[in-house]
């Protein structure tokens, strides 16, 4: 029985299903040996997308998931989509009370989880009394009243027709949460889906292609700037459960492999890894990444050996692009962020707190599109808080434009130093000392300062056997910035405090900056 098709065939639901029709027989997903073509996937969610009926999920309700990268995690995302519910993917690098604040504060009724999250589904008990099931997807896993992934799909019929329009929620994805609590962003299917067709006019993404999911799927970068995309046009994505430098240069050229997304401390890895000459990177055709920003050194290190590298600027409220590089500009700037996607508007936070044009002045960026989500869950202050005129989304970020177009995120708004009355960028200072060969990361904060203001406080890491002294330091920053941008303060240290995407805590670099150097200069 066919029928026409209506606004919810372009929802993320009907990807799979839809995708099975025109090429049934192409591997979908890739996973240790294990292929799930097209129509397999669609099988596997609808199938699935009846076993969550029959546990009493409805349309609306929260369906989460805890676990590395895996095929059930898109199968899981999918059958969520075709019932109409809400995928909550959680990050499994937390600690077990923060995955329990993330289930109590979504009120997801259905916890799937794989075999390497058993520990921190332990740790994260007594769970909300609102989990009515938990599921398994291996049955070693499976607790004494609990499900099992692969029986509930066995016993569950197709799922019942569920109309999902444009405009309902598909997605919660909690922030980084660098400050206080993270929040979830409420990503709708028409987010989703314009977020892949600007994606598409963006790249040339095939139906032969075959990515790498290196990323996690808890993160925007993981599902939206490359895996969603090739899924839709019928490529293959094979999840990749842990990042190992190593393998993943080793998998290149075993595969084939033509596009992966990755934050930009991935890419310096595996540039640095000593099977990086080695490797044959010609399958390449695509590497974007984002999330933060990445030296040039190491964006050079792949430009030079051929491979197309974009950066792509966006965040999770945008589901997540915003902007990203050409390939025919990338080489005269190799750290830019590029140029708006297509149906993405942008806008400087002028004085008045209205919309104003962007131009080479450093200016907190707002924009607006068919991407752009509403608001988080469940916090209706802080949502209309972000935006201006009820459609523009302040993002928080400084940026500014060249005459060419391409834009250049300065730094965040809450990062700025004012220091005797200067605004100082730390982005700025870390790119500068990126340039060092001895310097391996470095992150600058803010402290209060009794004669200033405040005064910048330096975080250095150095490479492995380098020798840095806080004078030559600076001195290299005074040969290419103001000496009021010039940290009061510099310490050298053996890491600095990340998150699980790679970005660093600033939170917890001001509070140790301003123990260490509240009573004098270092």
């Amino acid at each position: 029985m066919t029928r026409s098709p209506g606004p919810a065939d372009f929802g993320l639901g009907s990807w799979p299903a839809r995708r099975a029709r025109i090429s049934p027989g192409r591997p979908a997903l890739v996973r240790d040996g294990r292929t799930l073509t097209h129509a397999g996937l669609a099988d596997r969610v609808d199938r699935l997308a009846g076993a969550l009926t029959r546990l009493g999920v409805r349309p609306g309700d929260r369906v989460a998931y805890l676990g590395v990268n895996d095929i059930s995690v898109f199968e899981t995302l999918f059958a969520t989509a075709r019932r109409g519910a809400v995928f909550v993917p959680l990050n499994y690098r937390l600690s077990g009370a923060e995955i329990r604040y993330m289930l109590e504060d979504s009120g997801a009724s259905v916890l799937v989880h794989s075999p390497d999250a058993d520990d921190l589904l332990a740790a994260a008990a007594p769970l909300p009394e609102t989990l009515r099931h938990v599921v398994a997807t291996n049955p070693a896993s499976c607790p004494a009243d609990g499900l099992d992934f692969e029986a509930e799909l066995a016993a569950a019929g197709p799922a019942p027709e569920t109309a999902v329009r444009l405009e309902d929620p598909c997605l919660l994805l909690y922030t980084s949460g660098t400050t206080g609590r993270p929040k979830a962003a409420v990503l709708t299917h028409g987010n989703l889906t314009w977020n892949t067709v600007n994606q598409l006019a963006h790249l040339d993404v095939l139906s032969t292609d075959k990515a790498l999911c290196i990323a996690p799927l808890f993160h925007c970068v993981g599902l939206g700037q490359i895996t969603l995309p090739t899924l839709f046009k019928g490529g293959s994505v094979e999840p990749v459960a842990k990042f190992d430098p190593g393998a993943i240069l080793g998998r290149i050229g075993e595969a084939g492999i033509t596009s992966f997304s990755a934050v930009p401390t991935m890419l310096e890895m595996m540039c640095r890894h000593e099977s990086w000459d080695d490797t044959d990177l010609s399958s390449l055709t695509c590497v974007l990444y984002g999330g933060s920003p990445v030296a040039e050194r190491v964006a050079r290190a792949w430009l030079d050996r051929g491979v197309k590298l974009l950066q792509g600027y966006g965040m999770t409220e945008a589901a997540p692009g915003v902007t990203m590089a050409t390939h025919d500009g990338t080489l005269d700037h190799p750290v830019a962020a590029g140029v708006p996607h297509f149906f993405t508007d942008v806008a400087a936070l002028g004085p008045d707190l209205a919309p104003a044009p962007l131009g080479a002045e450093p200016a907190e960026l707002l924009v607006r599109g068919p991407h752009v989500f509403g608001g988080y869950w469940d916090r209706p202050e802080e949502s209309a808080a972000s935006f201006v005129e009820d459609e523009w989304f302040r993002t928080g970020d400084v940026v500014r434009v060249e005459e060419d177009g391409w834009a250049h995120v300065v730094d965040r708004v809450k990062d700025l130093i004012i220091s005797g009355g200067e605004n100082v960028y730390p982005a700025e200072i870390e790119a500068v000392a990126a340039r060092l060969d001895e310097v391996d990361s470095c992150a600058v904060v803010g402290v209060p300062d009794e004669r200033w203001g405040e005064a910048g406080a330096a975080f250095v890491v150095l490479r492995p056997g380098a020798r840095l002294d806080a004078a030559a330091f600076r001195a290299h920053l005074e040969r290419h910035l103001a000496r009021y941008k010039i940290p009061k303060h510099v310490q050298f240290t053996e890491t600095l405090p990340r998150n699980a995407t790679g970005k660093i805590r600033r939170v917890e670099l001001r509070a140790l900056a301003t123990a260490t150097f509240s009573n004098g200069p270092a």
